[in-house]
This record gives structure tokens, C-alpha cells and sequence, in this order.
């Protein structure tokens, strides 16, 4: 029962929030709900040096959360599902070469150019003006790989009031659903040479080809090859049941059941469930309009829902984070490196792969400025092996992210228009 009534009051908040945002702050919905948590974590913050009583209760309560387990367990599942069930597969072929290439290649560039960036930074930098927070080079390219996946919830939203063309909101969105997936791949590869104890003790990392082959050939295809399998036998039982209540069961089950599959498995569920979504998706537009309106109608309340909740966390977790404010000097410069990295993702690719389509200088500014971090950063942040670095990371994690959300996810809308 204790599960049921703090979900009950996150609930609540989340709809109390939404109403004043929608009310009198008219933010898109997911930035205004994380704003209003925020002020009011800072409150707590304030209240709690005053008594800490109120700052005690609403942290146990964000505490007895496992945020960890519910974003990368439950809800990105959810999430990853709703929007890869509303992408048009005829869109996303049109744009597959720069998608795929911006969610794997993209990926891997800036995580490296961020991991290398921060450990200079942190071990040569900041020593100069006698700031000391030297990372090793593997937790430091770890932050690379859990800060590049770029969250497309928030902007989406942005970027269609400012009629963007359709070819760039597919590429933003379909490099979004894919490099979750890979990133958080990439990520459970270096966590496991991190917590290998040959690593641990003589700090030399397993980097063949063939052990991060055979890691990434499990997780990442084999998660892609689960979801492409759920998604052709779903696809098959809603088009045969054609029944709008069975279709709705049937998409819970995949993605519920897939998560617990792909977890037996030891494979990519973030992966699986893109894949099962792209599949049922494309299926269920040949459906009967009530079938095609009620699963599509359910899944965009799922997501809103969701969405709403996740950023409510998020807003919260700065009650979790002791000493925000010693970090602010290498969470500042982490943003610089984070945007740069992104910048050198996206133009690197444009540069040495022929595509179709030519980046315009506009058209890579808001891919750049347009990459958000989100939840899945955080997430990730929290399961970074126990050591003496793995607050520094959470920390820097949340500025990176917090300014992402709130200035870039703010501002998006205007470069995007300025670009017209």
C-alpha cells in the first residue's frame, strides 16, 4: 500500500502542476511541470535550513523511489513505444541513413569527445586554479555515454509550432528513439569494464574488438531482433482480433512482457521496444479507424501521463544531491563540452558521408541546439558503479540536464524559426 499512495501523491502533483503550467505559466507541458518542481525543491531546500522536517518527508518519499528501476524499467519502455508507434515508417526511410548514422556513429563520437574533454578538464584544467576533482579516463567516458543520448520529449512539441519541415522533425525524433537505445548499450559496455576487477585493480580496460562486439551484438541486435519479433506477432493479432480493447491489451502486453523478455535475455528492452513500436505502428494504419484512433488515442494519454511524471522526478531529485553548489564550476564547463560534442556528432558525419539531403548551417544548429538530455542521463547517472566519482558524475549530470531542458528546450523554438 505504501507503493500506492506515494504514487498517489506523484500523481496528484503531476496533475496540480500541469494545471497551474497550463493555467498561468504556458510553458510546453513537460518544461513547465519540471520548472514548478524545481522552484518548489528549491523551497524545501530553503525551508529545510530553517527545519528540516518538510525537506526530510518529501525527500524519503522521492527516496523511496528507485528512479533508476522505474525510468529504465517501466517508463522508458512506455515511452520509447509511444513514440515509435506514431512514426511514420515511410518518413523514417526517407531519413534512415542520417538517423541511423547520427544514433550509433553520432553517439560514439561524442561520447568519446565528452569523456575526453571532462578528464582533461578534471585532471589537468581545474588543478590550475587549485579546484581538484581529478576522474579517471573510463568514469569519465562513462559520463560521455550517459549525456549523449538526446531526449526528444520537450522539444517535439517546440518544433512543431514553429513548422519546422518534416524531414527535420523525423530526423530529430528517429535518431531520439534510437540512440537512447544505443546509449544506454555503449553505457552498460564501459559499467562493465568499470566493475571488472582486472580493470579495477591494474586499470587496464578490455577494449577488443571482439569482447565490445559480442556485448554490442547481444544487447543492441539482439534487442533490435526481439522487438521486430514482438512487433510482427502483435501486428498479426491485432489486425486478426480486430478488436480496438484486444489491440490496446495486446500493445501493453509487448511492451510489459517484452521488458521482462528482453531482461531474461540480457538484451536491449530500450532497443526491443522501438522496434516492436516501428512494426505495430506501421501495421496499425491499415487498421479500421476505431481500432486505429483508440490504440493511438491511448498510447498519446500513456505518454503525456508518463511524461508528466518523469519530469516531476526529475524537478525533484535536486533534493537527493548533497552540495549541488560545489560542483557548479565543472558543471558549467561540462555544458560547453556537451554542446560541443554534440556539434562535432552531428558535423563530422555531414562532412565525411554522402547523404542526400545537405545539412544547411541552420539545419545542424537545431539539430545541435535541439538535442535535449533528459531523464535517461539521470537514470543512468544513478547506476554508475559505486566510487569516489560517482556523485561528482551525478552532479554534473543534473546541471548538463537541468540546462538543457530549461534554456536549450526553451530557445529551440526560436532557432528553429529564425532558420525559416
Amino acid at each position: 500500500m505504501e507503493l500506492y499512495y506515494s504514487f498517489s501523491i506523484l500523481i496528484i502533483l503531476a496533475a496540480i502542476f500541469s494545471y497551474i503550467n497550463v493555467r498561468f505559466l504556458k510553458f510546453p507541458s513537460t518544461i513547465g511541470i519540471m520548472i514548478i518542481a524545481l522552484i518548489m525543491s528549491i523551497i524545501l531546500v530553503l525551508l529545510g535550513s530553517l527545519t528540516s522536517k518538510p525537506l526530510n518527508d518529501i525527500a524519503s518519499l522521492i527516496k523511496g523511489f528507485d528512479f533508476t528501476e522505474i525510468l529504465m524499467g517501466c517508463m522508458l519502455n512506455f515511452l520509447l513505444f509511444a513514440g515509435a508507434i506514431h512514426i511514420n515508417m515511410s518518413d523514417l526511410k526517407e531519413q534512415r541513413l542520417p538517423v541511423i548514422i547520427f544514433s550509433t556513429l553520432g553517439v560514439i563520437i561524442s561520447a568519446i569527445v565528452v569523456g575526453t574533454g571532462l578528464y582533461y578538464t578534471s585532471n589537468y584544467l581545474l588543478p590550475i586554479i587549485n579546484v581538484h576533482t581529478e576522474i579517471p579516463l573510463i568514469y569519465c567516458l562513462l559520463f560521455g555515454a550517459l549525456i549523449s543520448p538526446t531526449d526528444p520529449i520537450a522539444v517535439l512539441s517546440i518544433l512543431k509550432q514553429a513548422n519546422v519541415s518534416k524531414s527535420l522533425e523525423t530526423k530529430i525524433a528517429g535518431e531520439s528513439l534510437l540512440n537512447d537505445g544505443v546509449a544506454v548499450v555503449l553505457f552498460a559496455i564501459l559499467a562493465n569494464l568499470a566493475n571488472n576487477p582486472v580493470v579495477v585493480a591494474t586499470g587496464h580496460m578490455d577494449l577488443s574488438f571482439a569482447h565490445i562486439f559480442d556485448l554490442f551484438l547481444r544487447e543492441a541486435i539482439g534487442g533490435l531482433l526481439l522487438g521486430t519479433a514482438l512487433g510482427y506477432l502483435a501486428a498479426y493479432a491485432i489486425r486478426t482480433s480486430n478488436d480496438y480493447k484486444v489491440s490496446v491489451l495486446i500493445t501493453l502486453a509487448v511492451v510489459m512482457g517484452g521488458y521482462l523478455i528482453a531482461r531474461s535475455l540480457h538484451t536491449s528492452a530500450p532497443l526491443a521496444m522501438v522496434g516492436a513500436g516501428l512494426i505495430i505502428g506501421e501495421s496499425r494504419r491499415k487498421l479500421g479507424t476505431t481500432e486505429k484512433s483508440s490504440v493511438g488515442y491511448f498510447w498519446e494519454l500513456i505518454d503525456e501521463v508518463m511524461n508528466a511524471i518523469l519530469f516531476l522526478f526529475m524537478g525533484f531529485q535536486l533534493l537527493l544531491i548533497d552540495d549541488l553548489i560545489h560542483y557548479w564550476l565543472l558543471g558549467i564547463i561540462c555544458i560547453i563540452i556537451v554542446l560541443f560534442a554534440r556539434y562535432i556528432s552531428i558535423k563530422i558525419p555531414t562532412i565525411i558521408i554522402p547523404f542526400k539531403e545537405k545539412f544547411s548551417k541552420g539545419t545542424i544548429a537545431v539539430l545541435v541546439w535541439g538535442g535535449l538530455r533528459g531523464g535517461v542521463s539521470i537514470a543512468l547517472a544513478l547506476t554508475v558503479p559505486d566510487s569516489d566519482y560517482k556523485e561528482t558524475i551525478i552532479a554534473v549530470t543534473y546541471v548538463v540536464v537541468v540546462f538543457s531542458i530549461l534554456v536549450q528546450g526553451l530557445t529551440v523554438g526560436k532557432v528553429a524559426k529564425d532558420i525559416q
